[in-house]
This record gives structure tokens, C-alpha cells and sequence, in this order.
């Protein structure tokens, strides 16, 4: 490549040169040499030159005379190399740069088209899945951490609501969840471990050891039939098989511990039909040991449950409460449920077979001894911010040992809103939510008397990361009729709580 350079140039680089060498004419005779080098790799001098100049002990301005600097001719072809080689470099590099992002971003896509397995997270927590979509595994880790004053529980009798006050901090639930798909993506699978499970001071250690509360297997290949085998909260009613992590308020309602079934062993037969009509419905039908969570059953009676659910606006409801979602179309269920078992238990939780208050405990029961029939009645609904939902439970528990037979009927009706979207000005993640219970069952000291409690609740959520990011603060008022003692008591208790999942 050739440039001209105008005069005005030429001379000015004659200058430099000179000034250069004047100025390096009182140096050593190492950096003289190292000046004559430069100047004979720029041409700026001949090799005769180079030789003759090195021979002589130092250099002055006077051996540059003006007949030894290059001419225009040679001036303007130093330049040009110069310049020509920085334009070639810079071009070189960007070359290199563009073939080296394109050979990376080949690479990259090359590892992600052929590793078998992807990497992600979602709202199930981390999923590792394999690329020919037959295997799936979701890891997610929870946390409930809670406050409460001045009790953590639901007091059920007179000296429950007379106890000193309590002040605590507990992590009501830590749990571990793994669950997803193998083989094919119908066939599923979930496990479930409660960590550290909350005790009282009179409990012993074991009380808080980590356990397997759910597992199980879903082969779920036609929508109008699935089979489900293992251990899980049966799928009864709503309030108890929602998670305790897609409540609207910081726990469940007083009617819970009466009548939930709660976690089974067993198999299921289940199914979705007439979907996308206003004859949408599912079904469940179950048999399970009746002994609850991780226990064989001890006689050849079995618990038999049923439910049918009629989505009757043609559009499924999930199994979580609020409608944090903003459910753009109306949607909503009306359920009806069954139970029957003979046994030990005359309830059931996460820690398994139960007793209700004045009956014996499974322990001291005998085989059989309690026969238990229950119906419940639900209902559900969401749109645009509002939810709300309502159960109805009967439950009889006839005691073939004492020769008994007693009745236990329950309630509660529950609605949340989004207030954001009729008043701008509220906050988007807040919801308000309003609840009343009530229970009324046998009383401890003489089943033949009822007692009868209920439960005024108002709550608030702020959706921090919708469901798996949330803090939750509720205010109670409990009361009991206790007929016994004749007497009425109450109490007021308040709870905050923040829940997350990883």
C-alpha cells in the first residue's frame, strides 16, 4: 500500500529523526547500537551506514548529515509499512476474534445438543432431565419459619385456653422434596422428608427426627385413568391435601385435625374426564391400610375412600389456595368425599394414627376397636384476584369396646382478594384474607355432651415470589362452649410467618 504524504509531513519526520538521534548522541555506546538497529530495521539508514557507525566509539549529530536522511520516496514507504502492518494486525485480530466467538458458541451448542442431561430451575426447584425426555428429577428444598404468642397450636379444651402464654420461634417445617419422571413422562414419581419436625419440651428427641413422609408412584399414561401406589395425603378434601405452603393463612383451620385422613399407604385409582366441558369432573377411589403414615396394618380391614370433583365452568382448579395467579377466567369445583375404615385410629396426621380427645389411643386400643364413617362437602373458586373456598364435614366414630356411637360435624368457609385491582393504590403483592371455622364433637369428660368451638381468623399475604416466597401474618380469635363445665372461654392468638422454597 502507498501513501503521499504531504511536504509539510516529510519535513517533520526528518525533524523528529534528527532531534532523536541529537539527543541520543551523548548516550552509551550499547544505546547507540540499539539506535542504529531501529534505524536500519526502518530503513531510515543503509547497511553501510549501520557498519560504518558502528565502528566509530560514539555518535554525534554530525555523522547524520542531511544527505544520510532517507529521501521522500523511502519516507513514504517507511510510513506506509508501518501503516499498512497496523492496519493488517487490527484486521488480523478482529479476524480471530470473530472465528474465535463463532468456534466457542459452536462448541457451546455442540456440548448442549449432545450431554445427555439439561440443567434448569424452575418452580419445582432444580430439574436435571435427560434429552430424550424420558427422565426427569425436580430437587426443592422449604422452609416455614414462624412466630407465635401466646400459643402455637389450636387450644381444644378449658385448660388448653388457661395455659401461661407462650412466646415462640419454630421452624415449623423444613422439608426436601425430589420428585419427576422415569422411563416415560407418565410414569412419576415423588418423594417427600420432613427434616426437623417441631416438638414440645415433654417430647423426647426422636420427636424431631427426620422422616419420609410422602412417596410414591403415579403411572398416569390416559388422562381418564391413573393408578397411584405408595404413601401421601389421600385425596379427600382440599384444605388438607392444599400444601402447607399454598395456604392462605399461616396454618389450617380448627376442622382440620378432626376430620382430615391425612397421609395413607395404599394404591388409588384416579382419573380426568369430560375435560373442557361443563361436565369436567375427576374422581378417586382408594384403598389404603388405614394405620397411617409408615404403618402396616394390623388386621385385614382395609380403609376405603372415595371422591368426585365437577369443575363446573369447564376449567380444572389446581390444589392451592389464593389466586395469586390472577385466574383471567372463572373457574371453580364442587367436590363430595367418603371414608370409611375399622381399626385403632380415631384420626390420623403427619405423625400417623391418632386419637381424638376422650378416646383411647391407639396404644391401649384394641384391634378393631373403632369403626369411622365420614362425608364431606366442598367448594372452591377463583377469578380475577378473589378466591374462596368452604368445606362441610360429618364424621361418626362408633366404638365397638365401650359400646358407643358419637357424631363430630364441622365447617369452615374461607375468601382472600387482591384489593390492587380494585384500588391501584394498595400494593400489587398484597392479598387480605378473612376465615371462619367452627367444631363441634364430643366433650372430653362425657361424650354424651357436645362441645362446641369456633375460630375467627383475619390474615394477610405479601407474595414476595408468588407461593415460594412469602410472608404471612394472622390474627385469631378462638373460643370454646365447653358443656361440662358449663362454662365459655376464648383467647386471641397472632402468628407471622415466612415461608420459602428453593
Amino acid at each position: 500500500m502507498k501513501m503521499k504524504l504531504p511536504q509539510v509531513f516529510l519535513k517533520t519526520c526528518r525533524v523528529t529523526v534528527f532531534t532523536v538521534l541529537t539527543a541520543a548522541a551523548g548516550n552509551t555506546f550499547a544505546a547507540d547500537k540499539e539506535l542504529l538497529d531501529i534505524l536500519l530495521s526502518n530503513d531510515a539508514i543503509t547497511s553501510d551506514q549501520h557498519r560504518s557507525l558502528m565502528e566509530k566509539p560514539s555518535l554525534s549529530s554530525k555523522d547524520f548529515a542531511p544527505s544520510a536522511s532517507p529521501t521522500q520516496t523511502e519516507v513514504e514507504a517507511i510510513v506506509a509499512r508501518e501503516v499498512d502492518g497496523a492496519i493488517d494486525q487490527n484486521l488480523d485480530q478482529r479476524i480471530d476474534a470473530k472465528i474465535d466467538g463463532k468456534l466457542t458458541d459452536k462448541v457451546a451448542a455442540k456440548i448442549e445438543e449432545e450431554f445427555p442431561v439439561k440443567a434448569s430451575y424452575g418452580s419445582s426447584g432444580f430439574r436435571l432431565a435427560s434429552r430424550d425426555g424420558n427422565w426427569q428429577t425436580n430437587l426443592g428444598w422449604r422452609a416455614q419459619l414462624r412466630y407465635t404468642n401466646p400459643t402455637s397450636g389450636d387450644p381444644r379444651q378449658i385448660d388448653d385456653f388457661e395455659d401461661d402464654p407462650e412466646s415462640t420461634f419454630e421452624a415449623r417445617r423444613l422439608r426436601m422434596k425430589i420428585g419427576g419422571f422415569g422411563y416415560r413422562p407418565w410414569l412419576g414419581y415423588y418423594f417427600e422428608v420432613d427434616l426437623q419436625p417441631s416438638r414440645t419440651v415433654e417430647d423426647s428427641s426422636s420427636k424431631a427426627s427426620a422422616r419420609v413422609i410422602d412417596w410414591r408412584i403415579t403411572a398416569e399414561k390416559w388422562d381418564w385413568a391413573a393408578l397411584r401406589v405408595g404413601q401421601w395425603k389421600i385425596d379427600y378434601n382440599r384444605e388438607r391435601v392444599d400444601s402447607s405452603g399454598r395456604q392462605q393463612f399461616v396454618e389450617r383451620s380448627i376442622v382440620n385435625r378432626i376430620f382430615s385422613i391425612d397421609r395413607q399407604v395404599g394404591a388409588q385409582l384416579r382419573g380426568h374426564l369430560f375435560k373442557d366441558t361443563l361436565a369436567d369432573m375427576r374422581y378417586y377411589a382408594g384403598v389404603f391400610t388405614g394405620e397411617g403414615r409408615g404403618v402396616k396394618n394390623d388386621d385385614d380391614s382395609m380403609m376405603w375412600m372415595g371422591r368426585l370433583q365437577w369443575n363446573f365452568l369447564g376449567r380444572d382448579l389446581d390444589w392451592k389456595q389464593t389466586d395469586v395467579e390472577y385466574t383471567e377466567l372463572p373457574t371453580g369445583s364442587l367436590a363430595f368425599a367418603a371414608a370409611t375404615n375399622e381399626g385403632r385410629c380415631t384420626r390420623w396426621s403427619s405423625s400417623g394414627c391418632g386419637n381424638l380427645d376422650g378416646f383411647t389411643a391407639p396404644a391401649d386400643a384394641v384391634e378393631g376397636q373403632f369403626e369411622v364413617n365420614q362425608v364431606m362437602q366442598e367448594f372452591a373458586f377463583k377469578w380475577r384476584g378473589f378466591s374462596a373456598q368452604q368445606e362441610f364435614h360429618w364424621k361418626t366414630v362408633e366404638d365397638n369396646v365401650a359400646g358407643t356411637k358419637n357424631d363430630f360435624t364441622g365447617a369452615y368457609a374461607q375468601a382472600g382478594y387482591f384489593f390492587h385491582y380494585l384500588f391501584p393504590v394498595v400494593p400489587k403483592p398484597l392479598e387480605l384474607a378473612f376465615r371462619y371455622a367452627f367444631v363441634k364433637e364430643p366433650n372430653e369428660m362425657n361424650r354424651v355432651q357436645d362441645n362446641v368451638r369456633e375460630e375467627f381468623t383475619v390474615g394477610a399475604n405479601w407474595f414476595i415470589k408468588g407461593h415460594n416466597n412469602k410472608l404471612t401474618v394472622d390474627f385469631s380469635h378462638l373460643t370454646l362452649e365447653d358443656k361440662f363445665f358449663n362454662r365459655d372461654v376464648e383467647d386471641d392468638r397472632g402468628r407471622v410467618q415466612w415461608d420459602i422454597s428453593f
